[in-house]
């Protein structure tokens, strides 16, 4: 997502188009009478810079589409103005305008950069087995029964199942697991995913646009492309307004055969305050919502955000830390403590490249437990390792690796180790001289502001999911943590999408936020009624993917986001209110010939200050309970589904 800040080419233009105008109009009204006048008024040129491409844009649609907008209005009065010699008010029209437009084209923009960046993932090779020689060939080239090889550090190229060989997956594109998964065979592996240990066989089975990433990349077009934004407020009413404006400017004139008076009133009917009634006050809402820490990709976003009825997390990285921890560690040897294993365990995973190995090195170290290298060492795929580590025979892994090296778990050890996964943890086990020494437990950590953030958002009226790739049982202890309503598990990236859809199409709950941070929650960021990414730790998809990002990945500013979003939004109906009633009494002072063009034009432009003094009070607003600790409000307790 590109921020606001950005200027594009045509919004230069349009800068310097309403810069030169604005100086225009100062000379045309401040020039001193004492002072020779210009021989054109200065005026014109806020008609020729500002004018002439509302009324070109106004004609064009009108001629070929019968499309009726309120620049028609604006066209009319400025002709109208122009033909009785009212040149200034001609111009400040014109200015006002198109003022309006560049703001309000500021808050619309948006990059579309997260597709390319998924195209870019796709891998463009493959290794293709024919009669057991190995060849290399572009990837939309594999067909279906194939059977291809996959080196350690390879993306996978197709949809398949493994054949031959074990290894761990980074699943993290496509389910946002944070550990890599153990595949043997007859086991799954998806089109994007990376190998992470062991050279495997594999056979072909869904390939070209009906694999997982091709399917993902659908998702995230198509879901963008539902997305329609908002049409700006007076161009719903733009036919009423012209028809009325038409028709009581040439009713004055009928009834007090003044031309000046019903000039007057087509220029006070022009939706001059109206126009920046809603950009302004989205301006001040994202000008807001940056200085903590949350950029907002469109004005449409914010005021989506404000109608906001539920919250749907991803698990890993947004309401998680993103990354395994030591959570336990228990021993099974008489006499042995837990710093006596995890120095031991830690030696013998020394030289593993594997996330859990990593996380029991690191813990190890933040104990201050010194580390030695182990005499031996073996990676075993899919299983585990076996070291030599202080003169013992170490096997650190999974149950089956135990059982394989003749290490059977007693019951007493397989209770301890479903109790820690029925936490959501990942257990390793830890097999010294023949017998099983002991159990290290890690699991991803929930965030220390995540039951927080929970709490105000049910304060607030809003509903929470839980929609993760992980297993049922970490999605669960997760959900339980954070104060969740609704948990589902073991999703894939389109699952996702089609529970954001079903709530958002089927249910009376389907203003759905939905914030991820992985490259698998791009569909959804893009399917639901408003997308938020995490920033600090997310992928570059997902932001591209997000109508609005948290920089620091905050997620306690979520609250405070949508509470700023409803404010925008009351501050919007209070200015187009504002700007209606200032039309009403404009048109009728100018029907009754208490007021001319040049003064209409100016009593514009003070209602138009006005909107742009109220909308600036966004800036300044502070979320009222950001040193206080919301109350919880009573909900149902949390439901797994996977």
């Amino acid at each position: 997502m590109k921020v606001l800040g950005i200027i594009t080419d045509k919004e230069k233009r349009h800068i310097l188009c309403a810069m030169l105008g604005g100086v225009s109009l100062a000379f045309s009204f401040f020039w001193p009478s004492g002072l020779p006048p210009f021989p054109l008024d200065p005026a014109w040129v806020a008609i020729a810079l500002c004018g002439l491409p509302i009324l070109k844009g106004a004609v064009v649609g009108l001629a070929t589409a019968f499309d009726i907008k309120a620049d028609l209005l604006v066209g009319m009065a400025l002709v109208a103005a122009v033909y009785i010699g009212e040149i200034f008010a001609a111009g400040e029209v014109a200015f006002i305008m198109s003022l309006g437009s560049l703001l309000e084209e500021r808050t619309v923009r948006k990059a579309r950069e997260g597709i390319e960046k998924l195209v870019n993932l796709t891998p463009r090779t493959a290794r293709v087995l024919h009669a057991g020689i190995e060849e290399i060939i572009p990837a939309e080239e594999v067909r279906t029964g194939d059977t291809l090889r996959v080196l350690p550090g390879e993306t996978i190229a197709v949809d398949g199942v493994i054949t031959a060989g074990r290894t761990a997956v980074d699943q993290s594109l496509m389910t946002g697991e944070s550990l890599p998964v153990d595949k043997d065979v007859e086991d799954e592996v998806f089109s994007g995913t990376v190998n992470q240990l062991g050279a495997f066989e594999m056979r072909a089975v869904k390939v070209g646009e009906n694999s997982s990433l091709q399917r993902m990349i659908r998702l995230v077009e198509s879901a963008d492309a539902s997305k329609t934004p908002v049409v700006r407020i007076m161009d719903r009413w733009a036919t009423w307004i012209v028809v009325a404006a038409f028709a009581t400017a040439i009713g004055t004139w009928i009834y007090t055969g003044e031309i000046i008076r019903a000039v007057t009133i087509l220029v006070v009917f022009c939706p001059c305050a109206l126009v920046l009634a809603t950009p302004t006050a989205i301006m001040a809402g994202i000008g807001n919502a940056t200085h903590f820490g949350v950029l907002i990709s469109s004005g449409d976003a914010l005021e989506r955000l404000a109608k906001v009825t539920r919250v749907a997390f991803d698990k890993t990285g947004t309401l998680t830390h993103g990354k395994p921890e030591v959570v336990a560690a228990r021993t099974f040897i008489p006499g042995w403590s837990a710093a006596q294993l995890l120095e031991l365990a830690a030696g013998a995973e020394q030289r593993s490249e594997h996330p859990l190995g990593r996380a029991i090195i690191a813990y190890a170290r933040k104990e201050g437990i010194a580390l030695q290298d182990p005499q031996e060492f073996s990676t075993i795929p899919g299983r585990g390792v076996s070291a030599l580590a202080g003169g013992r025979r170490v096997y650190a892994g999974t149950r089956q690796l135990m059982r394989e090296n003749g290490l059977e778990p007693s019951a007493e050890i397989d209770a301890a180790a479903e109790q820690y996964r029925e936490s959501g943890g990942t257990v390793v086990y830890f097999g010294v001289d023949g017998a099983i020494a002991g159990l290290i437990a890690l699991s991803d950590t929930l965030r220390a502001d995540a039951a927080e953030t929970v709490s105000r958002l049910h304060a607030q009226g809003v509903l929470t999911t839980l929609l993760t790739g992980d297993n049922a049982q970490a999605a669960a202890a997760i959900g339980k943590a954070a104060g969740i309503n609704q948990v589902r598990a073991e999703l894939l990236p389109e699952d996702k999408v089609n529970i954001i859809r079903k709530e958002m199409r089927e249910t009376g709950l389907g203003k759905v936020c939905m914030v991820g941070d992985g490259i698998n929650d791009a569909p959804a960021l893009k399917a639901s009624y408003v997308g938020l990414a995490m920033g600090g730790v997310g992928s570059d998809i997902a932001v591209d993917a997000a109508d609005a990002v948290l920089v620091r990945d905050d997620i306690k500013r979520l609250p405070q986001l949508i509470m700023l979003a409803r404010k925008t939004a009351v501050t919007i109906k209070v200015n187009i209110s504002l700007s209606m009633l200032l039309n009403i009494i404009t048109v009728v002072l100018a029907a009754l010939g208490l007021m001319g063009p040049v003064v209409g034009a100016l009593a514009h432009n003070a209602g138009a200050l006005f909107i742009v003094l109220n909308s600036a009070r966004l800036l300044g607003w502070k979320y009222p309970c950001e040193n206080k600790k919301a109350e919880t409000a009573a909900w149902p307790a949390a439901t797994v589904q996977s």
